[in-house]
């Protein structure tokens, strides 16, 4: 393993002084140790943050909620208000791997957490996200778990964080702070898109780290639901997943938030396939155009065109709950926020 050097911050000021070209901010560590020990990370140094004060709080915020960075995975899936505001994001975080692992991983860490595409892990294969030019051994091989939403011939590879399909349904903001100081970014300009430059994975610039999420207040009223589709019932990711928040009024979806998780190179959303919602009456015909409509845009590998019935059926299961057209049934979560 390549020599690097340790460092730890006290607090943000210094963890951000810290935050140099080639360092990387270290917590939980629970995808970036992975990745070093496999030689596809290799950092110049590692910067352990994971005790800097006032990182690890949900608090209020302006009638939304206040994220840090630091708060782990399974105390934001437990916490009272993100249960009763925003149980899509609960759900989705517990969906997510092990029990062990969501006491370790943090927010932030898990928005930053790499692709599991195999070639970006086996490093005698060409991957254009883990070295910039090498070519994308994916364009002809097993393609399984890729993207069908997003994509260029340089990168097929998905997303892999389900905490993060629900913050973007959620219009979540990210808090990235430098020596600047503090700005945010909303979720949809966070992720680049992989063009012809797969390793850029977000508009973090040198220096900077992520120090919180910030929730805005829920839409009185309104039903989440999530559903994820994957090969096993733990610790494995989503071959699919849909997260929906809408509001009904007077019998028809008077607001609608979907994002997609599995199929797109980041956290995936569609405005026109939201805004085709709202002012509808809710029914089978409605949220099946809708599925043709999300599908249209999609360009899947030849191993991945299984996905495209299996968003289709999971998108209209989802609708059909958020709008009670049908019981919920299993691997389907719907609560009616308590805002």
């Amino acid at each position: 393993m390549r020599e690097f050097t340790y460092s730890r911050a006290e607090d943000q000021a210094a963890a951000i002084g810290a935050m140099g070209n080639g360092a990387r901010a270290i917590a939980g560590g629970t995808n970036l140790l992975d990745l070093m020990k496999i030689q596809v990370e290799v950092p110049q140094a590692l910067v352990d943050i994971s005790r800097v004060a006032g990182l690890d709080k949900v608090e209020p915020q302006d009638g939304g909620v206040r994220i840090g960075a630091l708060v782990t995975n399974a105390d934001l899936a437990a916490d009272p208000k993100i249960r009763a505001l925003y149980p899509v994001l609960s759900r989705a975080i517990l969906a997510g791997a092990s029990g062990q692992i969501r006491n370790k991983a943090t927010t932030g860490g898990n928005l930053l957490q790499r692709t599991r595409c195999p070639y970006f892990y086996d490093t005698s294969m060409a991957c254009n996200k883990r070295e910039a030019g090498t070519g994308c051994s994916a364009q002809g091989g097993v393609g399984r778990m890729l993207a069908i939403f997003g994509t260029s011939e340089d990168c097929m590879a998905a997303h892999p964080s389900d905490m993060a399909v629900a913050m973007r349904v959620l219009e979540a903001q990210i808090e990235v702070t430098g020596e600047n100081g503090a700005r945010l970014v909303a979720m949809d300009e966070f992720y680049t898109l992989p063009g012809d430059r797969p390793d850029v994975e977000t508009v973090l610039k040198p220096g900077e780290m992520i120090t919180a999420v910030v929730l805005p207040e829920p839409v009185k009223g309104s039903v989440q639901a999530y559903r994820k589709v994957r090969d096993r019932a733990s610790y494995a990711f989503a071959l699919v997943s849909v997260a929906a928040v809408i509001t009904l009024e007077n019998g028809k979806i008077a607001q609608a938030s979907l994002a997609f998780g599995g199929v797109g190179v980041r956290p995936w959303k569609n405005a026109t396939v939201d805004g085709m919602l709202v002012g509808q009456e809710p029914s089978d015909a409605l949220f099946a155009k809708v599925a043709e409509a999300l599908c249209r845009d999609a360009n899947p590998h030849p191993e991945t065109e299984f996905k495209l019935p299996l968003l289709k059926r999971s998108l209209m299961a989802v609708l059909r709950e958020a709008a009670g057209l049908a019981p919920a049934s299993a691997g389907t979560d719907k609560t009616r926020t308590a805002a």
